[in-house]
């Protein structure tokens, strides 16, 4: 694979990592509407009212928790994957972004798409060369020998 080749793969996909950020940031906002359902459930419980009675706050409570939690980490992951796409575009911190490779590949289907792709691109040697990952080498030049110390 020729420079100019891994440029223009590296270039796409750092695109393509702020386009699946951008998704994931929005997917994340789904549980808005548990949100709003337990802010209305502590703020107007009579709206839920069966009867006289109006369902315990606690129940909101827990709409507002597991909403807040799931868009918080979902945007904690979308900013982690657009971050990985600059890191990408700038040739910098390649174990950060095989890591972040690997754990997209959870989120199906763009995430493993997406993740499947970068890990192929970042373990050739000549990207990791281009990272600064693995030091360039002269073909021509032996291998180090192996040292062993024996007790």
């Amino acid at each position: 694979m020729n420079a100019q080749q891994n440029d223009e793969q590296l270039r796409l996909i750092a695109v393509f990592h702020y386009v699946v950020g951008g998704l994931a940031a929005l997917i994340a906002l789904f549980p808005i509407f548990h949100l709003i359902i337990g802010l209305i459930f502590i703020f107007e419980p009579e709206k839920f009212a069966t009867g006289n009675q109006a369902p315990p706050a606690f129940i909101g409570w827990f709409f507002v928790m597991f909403a807040a939690g799931f868009i918080a980490m979902g945007w904690l992951l979308a900013t982690f994957i657009i971050i990985t796409g600059r890191f990408i575009a700038k040739r910098k911190h390649y174990m950060f972004c095989v890591v972040m490779a690997g754990i997209e590949c959870i989120f199906m289907p763009f995430g493993t798409v997406l993740g499947v792709f970068t890990i192929i691109i970042l373990m050739r040697d000549s990207v990791k060369q281009i990272f600064g990952a693995v030091p360039a080498t002269d073909p021509l030049e032996p291998a180090p020998a192996e040292s062993h110390v024996h007790n």
